[in-house]
């Protein structure tokens, strides 16, 4: 069930932790050297692999989220470009600016960051998008291909979800009992389909879930993408576990997930921390969707 894989997991976070950990960090750099290779070999066909990110002022985790992308894709010869809009941007607006990469055919790659502002059309939205472009899997096209069971590209996040659980040392996805908590179209959703696809039989748990601490701890695989700092506790969690928290709550001046992980990590078999686990990883996913993208472009 455990594996002291380098290229995974680690039990570097102190004597109290008893579950290893799951290092999205190195999960990611091993990535971003694949994406540095391919975006290498664009460039010598003359083609720099770019994406553009469109994003709604005063969206300040979208705006961090968006700048970290640019910012991990300089080094490995990718150009992320923000286009940023108004608070007050309406959908029309937001239609405007996609369409305008959608007909750029310098960018290969584009990426509308969710959630939008409440009144927007998201759907509306997400139809210009055109599914060749689009990275983070938000068009009813790619979104049906995950309901085939099929993928072109998906939420990053959700990727990144996978990704983990494809690991050297993680427990085989094969006839697993899943739970996943959150139905998001973000990440709940689509974690549901890739594991049903992998073969995993799963529950997906919401706020009007009952009894949801029973129906947790059936999990061989619980994935946390709820959105509340520390909403999963020991006692919703089955022994020796594997436990993905996708929460990214900032609290007190730090970020915490999902997951109350000093109790939880005594229970879980493997675990992901927060800061360092789904996080860079899902930037280095979407990295890499954006050379797939431009891959496909020629």
């Amino acid at each position: 069930m455990r594996s002291d894989s380098e290229h995974a997991a680690s039990k570097d976070a102190g004597p109290d932790v008893s579950a290893i950990l799951l290092d999205g960090r190195r999960i990611a750099a091993g990535i971003r050297d694949q994406v540095k290779f391919r975006a290498l070999k664009l460039r010598e066909r003359d083609l720099t692999p770019k994406c553009a990110v469109v994003l709604i002022e005063g969206d300040e985790p979208g705006r961090l989220y968006a700048e970290q992308i640019a910012k991990s894709a300089l080094p490995l010869g990718l150009d992320v470009e923000i286009r940023s809009l108004p608070p007050a941007a309406t959908t029309d607006d937001v239609v405007r600016a996609v369409a305008a990469v959608v007909d750029d055919t310098s960018i290969q790659a584009l990426m509308v960051q969710r959630p939008l502002p409440s009144g927007l059309d998201a759907e509306r939205i997400a139809e210009e998008i055109d599914p060749r472009k689009d990275v983070d899997g938000a068009h009813p096209y790619n979104q049906g291909l995950l309901m085939a069971g099929e993928t072109f590209f998906a939420p990053a996040t959700a990727a990144a979800v996978m990704e983990l659980l494809r690991q050297p040392g993680v427990p085989t996805l094969d006839g697993a009992r899943a739970v996943v908590l959150g139905r998001s179209a973000v990440v709940g959703r689509p974690v549901a389909l890739m594991l049903v696809a992998a073969n995993a039989t799963v529950t997906i748990c919401h706020s009007r879930t009952k009894n949801l601490a029973e129906v947790a701890r059936e999990g061989e695989i619980l994935v946390a993408a709820v959105g509340h700092p520390k909403f999963v506790t020991a006692n919703q969690v089955r022994q020796g576990a594997t436990v993905i928290d996708v929460g990214t709550n900032y609290v007190d001046g730090r970020f915490v997930g999902d997951v109350d992980f000093e109790p939880v990590s005594k229970v879980a078999g493997l675990i992901t921390p927060v800061p360092g686990g789904v996080g860079p990883v899902t930037t280095a996913v979407l990295l890499r969707s954006i050379v797939e993208a431009a891959e496909r472009s020629r």
